[in-house]
């Protein structure tokens, strides 16, 4: 006869979701906590007193990163679990928190039936991974992982010039560089999918085999402006128009590349932005993400080709490639074993990627990673009707809890 399964207790998660939303709840029931305010203050103050209570000690490094480990019987390098407890301006009560109480209630499971780890467990709250004050998003992991220059990054400014370093001492948590995760066994991340899939196919559970790779071009037609009512249309080089043309071409051919393929065009700028005046200049972006670099080079060969195929009503069009990333592939043993701990707890699941960044990505260059993701409602996230049901959570957090003590036998 199989062993019972361990699993957490789900009133205590769910009691321990709500009280978390406390600081920076909205009126409507969503949370603004943005990073190195009061509201990330008293969270942060929140979850260390939660790991105190459990004997765990709590070190936080220079850019405020903490770091809160309970001993295990072998100096080893811990298990982390974790995410971030910073938000965006009215999102929700899950995203990036839930990862952090994961970590909360796997030690508390653990304290609750007297089982004391082999292997040390980690729980890290990862500082400004929205960059919904201070950009760019993900600061603090990039910086360990050497994506981004400390001081660069310590000098980033809020859109009311308080600078980071500045807004880091005053809520009391700049630390030391001696307490940064150098490394570890493993890193688990459960977080909310942020989009629709799992609720859509019915599923519980996405196991996250990577985070997919994107491009970004800024997109420019430059045309003439004039009168918009003694200009023929013969006569016009309207560059609004010539938009449109590199818009509909471009859907068209990028629709037709790979059904796993997301493009957006996100942000447009015309000029002069003026109903009696012909456009003269418009500008706009096109991202496009997936996880296999040979579909992101098609869609770069489609945009480049665009700019000199495409009916450009007598306009210039030129694309200028602003950034790219490569697809991040998590640890495969990791990944295995969320999928059999998943199977073992029968919970229905998938393998997927994450088409949003997260920490673990840059984590995954130096450390073995691997992220969970449990359902969100209607897809929808960074916003006050975010919501995963309270059942939901229990269920990623016992894949966690499993796989947890899965990695104790490493």
């Amino acid at each position: 006869m199989e062993k019972q399964k361990l699993l957490i207790n789900g009133e205590r998660l769910k009691t321990t979701i709500e009280t978390f939303a406390n600081f920076g709840r909205t009126k409507n029931n969503g949370v603004t906590r943005l990073a190195l305010t009061e509201e990330d203050r008293l969270a942060r103050e929140y979850f260390q007193t939660c790991c105190e209570a459990l004997n765990m000690t709590v070190k936080v490094d220079d850019m405020g990163n903490m770091f809160a480990t309970l001993d295990g019987t072998e100096d080893k390098p811990p298990i982390v679990i974790g995410s971030h407890l910073d938000s965006v301006k009215k999102g929700g009560r899950f995203d990036g928190v839930l990862g952090v109480i994961t970590g909360l209630e796997v030690v508390r499971t653990l304290k609750d039936n007297d089982i004391k780890p082999r292997i040390p467990i980690t729980i890290v709250n990862f500082t400004n991974e929205e960059g919904a004050r201070f950009e760019p998003s993900m600061m603090a992991s990039g910086v360990l992982s050497g994506k981004f220059e400390k001081e660069t990054m310590l000098q980033k400014k809020d859109a009311n010039g308080m600078v980071f370093a500045d807004a880091l001492r005053e809520i009391g948590f700049k630390g030391e560089e001696a307490n940064r995760l150098n490394e570890a066994t493993a890193f688990l991340e459960m977080h909310i999918e942020q989009g629709p899939v799992l609720e859509h196919e019915s599923l519980k559970i996405g196991v996250v085999d990577c985070v997919v790779g994107m491009v970004c071009y800024e997109v420019q037609i430059d045309g003439e402006s004039d009168h918009a009512g003694t200009t023929p249309m013969a006569m016009r080089k309207d560059s609004l128009f010539a938009a449109n043309n590199f818009i509909q071409e471009a859907r068209k051919k990028l629709s037709v590349i790979d059904e796993d393929l997301v493009f957006t065009m996100g942000r447009m700028n015309v000029s002069p932005n003026i109903h009696t005046v012909i456009p003269n200049r418009v500008v706009f972006t096109l991202e496009a993400r997936h996880k296999n670099p040979d579909v992101i080079k098609q869609v770069e060969d489609i945009v480049e080709d665009l700019t000199g195929t495409c009916e450009n009503e007598g306009c210039q069009i030129i694309a200028e490639k602003l950034w790219d990333r490569s697809t991040v592939m998590f640890n495969e043993d990791i990944v295995k074993r969320f999928e059999q701990s998943a199977q073992s707890l029968a919970y229905p699941y998938k393998k997927m990627a994450s088409g949003a960044g997260h920490d673990a990505q840059f984590i995954a260059s130096y450390i073995p990673t691997a992220m969970l993701f449990v359902p969100s409602m209607n897809g929808k996230s960074h916003s006050e009707d975010e919501f995963t049901p309270y059942e939901d959570c229990e269920k990623g957090v016992n894949v966690i809890l499993d796989t947890v003590l899965d990695l104790q036998s490493l």
